[in-house]
């Protein structure tokens, strides 16, 4: 399972090198964001770990370039308490932040996680049809109406969690122990971003999945469920 940290703090670069080879993760730093990139891109990485600020391509850039070519996972550091450099990093498809001081146990924990969700074998299960939106377990693959549609490997566990139990109310705090082993708080966007994606990619008419507001979301089972109390 090697890692690609790129990161402008040398220091911090070689702590979290020695730290993270100790459990199982080896790990290669890049410190300049032209060159952070040039390394991403020649694959071979299950993971990388990204800091918003860098000289010359900053984190935002290069995460944007970065998924026109590709669906590694990615985890973003940002400055503590900078919840718009959270969002724009899910925005544009980064898979969870960390905020910058961190205990290196919570980075290992999320980066766990993270590929946890890669290292499932494949379902055996068929596949499900709701609403006209179908998904295949055993490929991953997802259509709506007979389209395919691309997403992130954390967008469809959100999807197919939704999707069995369509009709019901599925709360932040599931999704968050399903997605990343950990409670949700009242700061964290992470699963909003996802399902703010999802509908994007989803829903061309009515709301597909509904807002509970402050308990979680909805998948809407059928056309007339899709009017009632959508958020």
């Amino acid at each position: 399972m090697r890692i690609l940290l790129i990161d402008d703090d040398a220091e911090l670069c070689s702590l979290l090198k020695e730290f993270l080879s100790r459990e199982g993760f080896p790990v290669e730093c890049e410190h300049e964001g032209n060159r952070g990139l040039d390394h991403a891109l020649r694959g071979g990485f299950e993971l990388l770990i990204l800091d918003v600020m860098l000289p010359g391509l900053d984190g935002f850039e290069i995460l944007r370039r970065l998924r026109a070519q590709s669906r590694v996972p990615v985890l973003m550091l940002t400055a503590r308490g900078d919840d718009m450099d959270r969002i724009a990093g899910l925005e544009m498809g980064a898979d969870d932040y960390l905020a910058k001081p961190f205990n290196p146990r919570e980075l290992l924990a999320r980066i766990r996680a993270i590929l946890r969700r890669l290292d499932r074998p494949p379902s055996t299960e068929g596949p499900l049809e709701v609403n006209g939106v179908r998904v295949d377990p055993g490929t991953r693959e997802v259509a709506v109406n007979g389209r395919k549609i691309e997403v992130t490997t954390f967008e469809y566990d959100i999807l197919e969690l939704l999707m069995r139990s369509a009709g019901q109310v599925v709360s932040r705090d599931d999704l968050m122990e399903h997605l990343y082993n950990r409670k949700a708080t009242a700061f964290d966007r992470s699963v909003d971003m996802h399902i703010s994606h999802l509908r994007k990619k989803l829903e061309s008419g009515g709301p597909i999945i509904k807002t509970i507001r402050g308990v979680g979301y909805q998948f809407v089972r059928s056309f007339s469920d899709q009017n009632e109390g959508a958020v």
